[in-house]
């Protein structure tokens, strides 16, 4: 069993821009959505694809299981997508040891730009950069699944400016 543990961060500057090591376009949709769980479908560059099955209630830090799969299957269930499906681009930056994936989203949630980090157990604290703003670990709303099955645009984009959405 794989258990991930994220810190998850908004973005208050694009000086992260210049230290970009990789970029990929993802199309996130889910198929499946409870309390404490969650089963999407994530298309990478319109070219390969991933399941993803996470359990638990924690934002910090989850059981999660991916497996690539044929991505005709992919975009099937996308279209069978509950709620709003995600379109964003993600960026890996490696700070001081970590990767930081900074997703820019698009579609309804264009303005949105958020930092996750992986880290190798609950008490560690990575380095954190300066274009990193608050923490939102923990915050639902900042919760992929959440931000598609209850679609919180209008409350999360609040203050970006409606040329950027």
């Amino acid at each position: 069993m794989a258990k991930e543990i994220e810190r998850k961060f908004l973005v208050k500057s694009d000086g992260w821009r210049s230290e970009i090591s990789s970029s990929s376009d993802f199309l996130q949709a889910y198929v499946a959505s409870g309390d404490d769980r969650s089963v999407r479908v994530r298309i990478m560059d319109g070219k390969r694809a991933k399941l993803t099955i996470k359990i638990g209630r924690e934002l910090l830090a989850r059981d999660e299981f991916e497996y690539e799969i044929p991505l005709g299957d992919a975009e099937e269930m996308a279209n069978a997508a509950v709620g709003v499906v995600l379109q964003k681009t993600r960026h890996e930056v490696r700070h001081e040891g970590y990767t930081w994936e900074v997703d820019v989203y698009d579609g309804a949630y264009k303005g949105l730009v958020v930092a996750e980090v992986e880290v190798e157990d609950e008490g560690a604290l990575p380095d954190i950069p300066d274009w990193i703003g608050e923490e939102i670990t923990g915050d639902r709303r900042y919760s992929n699944m959440v931000m598609a099955t209850e679609d919180l645009s209008g409350e999360l984009c609040h203050g970006v400016p409606s040329a950027a959405r």
